[in-house]
């Protein structure tokens, strides 16, 4: 069952949490740390109403909680966003859904509509929030400007193309790539079925226990980010990436239990 006070204590806030931008930051990254981006997760729990496969629109947000938060067992953008903008909301943020897609996500289901984020507005600033990305990204809200923002040692931009806004991102000695690409309107829920659509006739497709893909997890450290993505594992810590290919099946399990049950060492 949805529960505020549950949820803030899940993430490790403690206090009064205030609609100003300080509270947001602090929850924004507080949610990155203790709950985990888990592509299996957002695949299994809960189950669709329908029958006929992953419910990523109509959501029991009651029981999506108790999976994804009050059990730790994490989930995907949709679940994770769907959690923050009601936590927001029941907070008294001003906040809106946007939906955008992300340069794998735009191949595998060629839909503008298939990652979910979040605007909130704060004394007539536009902040974007994201804790549904399983990265690398940004920890904190970023402000929607023309200006570079630096978080942790990387740098992050907002740049306008064919109607869009592009967010780019360039780690500590590295060059600046796409992260995803969005627009500002306004969303409803609605505007996912066709993406869970085409995830359902993909999972359809999908060889008997294939279970949807490669596993990709994530969470977030106090300075970067830990992200699993089958047996490639990448690190960022302040601003430098790591990356490597994990051969050994125990590491690999080990590691891949730090990102969901955290800590990340």
């Amino acid at each position: 069952m949805f529960d505020v006070d549950a949820y803030l204590r899940c993430i490790g806030h403690e206090g009064e949490a205030k609609t100003d931008l300080d509270t947001l930051r602090a929850l924004h990254k507080k949610h990155l740390m203790a709950i985990a981006y888990n592509s299996v997760s957002s695949l299994t729990r809960p189950p669709s109403r329908r029958g006929t496969g992953v419910d990523l629109v109509d959501i029991d947000e009651d029981a999506t909680f108790d999976a994804v938060i009050a059990e730790g067992h994490g989930g995907g953008c949709i679940q994770l966003s769907r959690l923050f903008l009601r936590l927001l909301r029941e907070l008294g943020f001003d906040v809106a859904l946007l939906g955008g897609s992300t340069v794998e996500g735009a191949q595998l289901f060629g839909t503008e509509v298939e990652h979910m984020l979040l605007l909130v507005t704060l004394d007539d600033e536009r902040w974007l929030v994201d804790v549904g990305y399983a990265g690398p990204s940004f920890l904190e809200p970023l402000r929607v400007g023309e200006e570079i923002q630096v978080q942790y040692g990387v740098q992050y931009r907002l740049v306008e193309d064919a109607g869009s806004l592009v967010l780019r991102r360039c780690a500590r000695g590295g060059r600046w790539h796409v992260v995803y690409r969005f627009t500002l309107t306004v969303r409803e829920p609605a505007a996912w079925s066709e993406f869970e659509a085409k995830v359902n006739a993909n999972l359809a497709a999908a060889e008997p226990g294939a279970g949807g893909g490669l596993m990709l997890c994530s969470r977030a450290l106090e300075d970067g980010q830990a992200i699993l993505k089958g047996r490639r594992y990448l690190t960022v810590r302040d601003g430098r990436e790591q990356v490597r290919t994990l051969v050994d099946t125990t590491e690999y399990e080990h590691l891949a239990a730090g990102i969901l049950t955290g800590p990340v060492g």
